[in-house]
């Protein structure tokens, strides 16, 4: 109940932040802030269809998957074996980061371990298996090669950190 408490009040404060700057934008440029709120609203309605779909993939994927099987596949006594499974999920897959947060939890309260929920979000954002004909194209074959590999590593260095403090 208290994680509850701190979850709703962090909310109410993020909410107020965004508020007061919401009002000071009025004050300054009404034009601007509905011309900001316009732009806001359209790339919501264009991102809502993917956020759809993931929470749909995260139902059935916490639906079927009972957290026993979760546990073990990428929890704590899965080990490295985990890290490497999330890690190459979170290669190749193409989420948007901020999409990918609630999954994230939903992988943590389901049993997964820290080490391979930061395996996952590092390489979601930085390494890109789909990406990797256009990198290819606009960075050539040597740098996208190196930059994909150094990162993966990185991704992999970072979750072993992240275990380590938290």
């Amino acid at each position: 109940m208290l994680d509850f408490m701190k979850s709703y009040l962090t909310v109410i404060i993020i909410n107020l932040i965004a508020l007061i700057w919401l009002l000071f934008s009025v004050l300054r440029s009404k034009s601007k802030t509905r011309k900001s709120l316009k732009i806001a609203f359209k790339t919501f309605l264009r991102i809502l269809p993917i956020i759809i779909i993931i929470v749909v993939f995260i139902g059935f994927l916490l639906g079927f998957l009972p957290p026993e099987i979760i546990s073990e596949v990428v929890g704590e006594q899965a080990g490295f074996l985990g890290i490497m499974v999330t890690a190459i999920l979170g290669s190749i897959l193409f989420i948007p980061a901020l999409i990918s947060f609630p999954l994230a939890a939903s992988l943590l309260n389901g049993g997964a371990s820290i080490m391979s929920v930061a395996a996952f979000i590092t390489t979601l954002t930085m390494v890109g298996i789909v990406t990797l004909p256009l990198e290819l194209r606009e960075m050539g074959k040597k740098i996208t090669i190196f930059r994909n590999i150094f990162s993966f590593v990185f991704a992999i260095i970072i979750a072993l950190i992240m275990g380590a403090i938290l």
